[in-house]
């Protein structure tokens, strides 16, 4: 019978790009692999099934200068991929081989092909279980089980994965090559660069050889183990269980600090080794991630920043025509004195407006021009503010400052020693703690949230108001947070305590970058002697998008909607908890509502609780950042899920394991 081995390769890996032709010992990976394959006596063609991406190009180009055959079908569907390749040479049989395996060795291929006819199966292979190296796996399998798993397999999993369907069916008869002792252990294939790396030195210790056996590599391994030791702490067919965006995470971390450009957005904030991490689209409150998977956002709504839901049709609507007439010129947008005069509007004790387009720049904003207005360098602060020298500089004097506002245990490595004692923190509510700074240092700055995790008691806003034009301190609302949420515009307005500098960002754009800073003009107009500018606080589209945002929620009165979403989200999470025996902390604005289980073990029923909710379709943790698209019918199936849940947690606080729960770390 037509014996045919169909190596599966493509240029898009997402953990390692372009690996198969990556050199050893100047030679491109996938010519190493046909080279050592072809030594099999039990085969009679060999053909390439890649996709027919136009990045797989060159390896098609490659393998055919080659003189093998290359067939190009579905990026994805790889079964279907195998599927047409045999049907288009007319195979009988069928060898899998996967084009990450250069180190695969053809006496095993032969071996398993010999097992396949001796045992007269379907399906053979010497990985069920395993007992050789990962990276000398083989799959043989009849040409008409192929054509059953095209047309029956239904799961995106069979279908990428191409032999579950065969593999895990009764109806097939399988067997299985087993080697006398269990070296499964080994990792022999090219997922990560770690992987590439160990494949490289065993080449280049063979070399000018390509034609040694797996068992003397064995050999080599037993005396050389350095070369082994860098891919060790792999997991064997990882990629297997893990999505494009889990891999492609593995890859950002190894190119970009940390991960990605924003902590709270990192996967080990949420689900180590679980979260989706990245999306392909957003609409609404749903999310789409790299596989295409659809989720409910009940989580932090891109921190914050979406009060309309994702994608609203008018600010996008508005964006693009921002786009068609040009973002960027010599010239300045019109849209930034519009949105300045709004912003003013809805503020009468403002008189100017500065923009930028991030949090942290607003910040840093207010912060020189306040220093610059009140001719004194220290600040006093509560509560969170960003990521600049002059924030981070309060832990330069004592390291646990910034633990309540921040981040317990920040080093401010990286940030100048001279600005030490520049910087006081102080906890909200506590206006003793304020009084005593302001007695003690030379302050002249007063920064603070009007509120983050609980409203002012005994008048302390007011107070705080009262010692600041006392003493002549340039008081600074930090509103990034909690602008557009209970009010159409500050929060401070509902406290009817007027700063003398604000700033507003996330929810200010709906998705798009527009942060501002509002104050007095006396204040204000210090800008003008210190040096505060960059280029891309000029383009258009983030006033334009404020401009449009601020229309929409006024139209809709958008706070009032989520103010009440977030009220009868915390209603019924204390409901849940109330009903399985649980303590818990409701904490945050209603719009930002959050809760936190009082238990020892609260951080592993968080993580518990955003497994099981993604397992369901759902983005989750501890808190729900609140927008027009969470409707009741959204609400009542986020609670219908969350509910079995908490029995869980239950369970676990009488005595039940929680690890045993947890598929992977807290």
């Amino acid at each position: 019978m037509k014996t045919v081995a169909i190596v599966q390769a493509r240029m898009g890996s997402i953990r390692l790009p372009n690996k198969v032709l990556l050199p050893i010992c100047g030679i491109p990976m996938i010519e190493i692999l046909l080279k050592r394959l072809a030594v099999a006596k039990r085969i009679d063609q060999i053909i390439l099934a890649t996709s027919t991406d136009p990045c797989n190009i060159p390896l098609a180009n490659c393998v055919r200068n080659l003189g093998f055959a290359v067939f190009q079908g579905s990026e994805n569907n790889v079964l279907d991929r195998y599927y047409q390749t045999a049907k288009q040479v007319e195979a009988e049989v069928v060898v899998r081989i996967t084009g990450d395996c250069p180190l695969i060795d053809p006496k095993i291929v032969d071996e398993v092909i010999d097992l396949y006819y001796s045992q007269n199966v379907d399906y053979a292979t010497n990985t069920n279980p395993p007992s050789y190296p990962d990276g000398l796996d083989v799959e043989v399998f009849s040409y008409s089980s192929l054509a059953r798993a095209w047309t029956e397999a239904r799961e995106p999993f069979q279908r990428e994965h191409v032999t579950p369907f065969i593999s895990d069916a009764a109806f097939f008869k399988h067997a299985n090559l087993m080697h006398a002792l269990d070296e499964s252990s080994e990792r022999w294939t090219v997922d990560e660069l770690e992987d590439f790396t160990v494949i490289q030195k065993i080449f280049e210790h063979f070399h000018p050889r390509f034609d040694f056996g797996w068992q003397e590599v064995l050999l080599l391994r037993q005396k050389h183990p350095d070369i082994f030791a860098g891919n060790r702490h792999l997991v064997r067919n990882q990629g297997a269980s893990l999505g494009l965006g889990q891999k492609l995470w593995k890859r950002a971390k190894r190119i970009i600090p940390g991960g990605n450009m924003l902590l709270s957005k990192r996967a080990e904030m949420f689900l180590p080794e679980q979260w989706p991490a990245y999306f392909s689209k957003a609409n609404g409150c749903k999310v789409w991630d790299l596989d295409g998977r659809e989720y409910t956002d009940m989580s932090i709504m891109g921190i914050g920043t979406n009060i309309l839901g994702y994608g609203h049709p008018e600010v996008d609507d508005a964006v693009r025509s921002t786009i068609d007439s040009g973002n960027m010129s010599t010239l300045n947008c019109p849209e930034e004195v519009y949105l300045a005069e709004k912003l003013v509007e809805l503020h009468p004790w403002a008189d100017m407006v500065r923009f930028a387009r991030s949090g942290g720049e607003a910040n840093a904003i207010a912060i020189r021009i306040a220093r610059a207005a009140s001719g004194r360098d220290k600040v006093a602060f509560c509560g969170y503010h960003g990521w600049h020298d002059w924030y981070l500089a309060a832990n330069l004097a004592d390291g646990t400052n910034l633990a309540g506002h921040l981040l317990p245990g920040l080093q401010p490595n990286g940030v100048p020693a001279n600005l030490r004692h520049t910087i006081f923190p102080f906890n909200y509510n506590c206006f003793d703690e304020l009084q005593a700074l302001v007695d003690a240092e030379d302050i002249g700055v007063i920064k603070m949230e009007v509120s983050r995790n609980q409203g002012p008691e005994d008048g302390f806003l007011e107070k705080v108001r009262e010692l600041a034009t006392k003493m002549n301190i340039v008081l600074i609302f930090d509103e990034c947070t909690s602008g557009f949420r209970q009010t159409f515009g500050g929060l401070h307005k509902i406290y009817g305590v007027e700063p003398d500098m604000a700033m507003f960002g996330k929810a200010l754009g709906n998705g798009y970058a527009i942060t501002a800073t509002i104050g007095k003009r006396e204040v204000m107009e210090a800008a003008q002697t210190s040096f505060i500018s960059s280029t891309f606080w000029t383009e258009r589209i983030g006033p334009t998008a404020g401009l449009k945002t601020m229309e929409i929620m006024q139209r809709l009165r958008s706070w009032e909607t989520i103010t009440a979403t977030g009220n009868e989200i915390k209603r019924r999470w204390q409901q849940l908890a109330e009903r399985y025996n649980l303590q818990i902390d409701l904490w945050g604005l209603p719009a930002l509502a959050g809760f936190t289980i009082k238990s020892a073990q609260s951080l592993a029923y968080k993580t518990l609780i955003t497994q099981e909710m993604l397992r369901r379709g759902y983005l989750a943790c501890d808190c729900v950042y609140a927008c027009i698209a969470h409707s009741p019918e959204i609400i009542d199936g986020y609670f219908a899920e969350l509910e079995s849940i908490f029995l869980l947690i239950e369970e676990c606080e009488q005595g039940r394991d929680i690890s045993e729960l947890l598929n992977g770390p807290v």
